[in-house]
């Protein structure tokens, strides 16, 4: 059976499990999934890619997952891609936080 992918996906996440199972629960949605494991690279990804959809990691090497929504929102060219984050950070001032930066959801681990 081939797969047609219709919408195309970005996550930046480092933990090889939660990619693993993201990556099952995207397939089963018609989602190319393409994957970074830090944030530099996803960044990079985010920036030079067109996605729509973007799950976002926050306690993340090298660049953080705050600092990254932050750059995409300023970004015309990502400033309307949708961003999940997905975090283990789980305060309610976290998930205000990142809100406020612009995610539009914001789902904690474990989910």
């Amino acid at each position: 059976m081939i797969l047609e992918f219709t919408r195309h996906a970005l996550l930046v996440e480092d933990d090889n499990d939660i990619c693993e199972l993201v990556r099952i629960i995207l397939r089963a949605e018609a989602f190319k999934l393409d994957i970074a494991h830090d944030g530099a690279t996803g960044l990079d990804m985010a920036l030079t890619n067109q996605y729509n959809l973007i799950i976002l990691d926050l306690m993340l090497p090298k660049i953080d997952g705050w600092e990254i929504c932050r750059r995409l929102r300023k970004e015309s060219a990502t400033r309307g891609v949708p961003i999940i984050m997905l975090t283990a950070k789980g305060e309610e001032s976290d998930k205000v936080l990142g809100l406020e930066l612009g995610a539009d959801d914001y789902i904690t681990k474990p989910f």
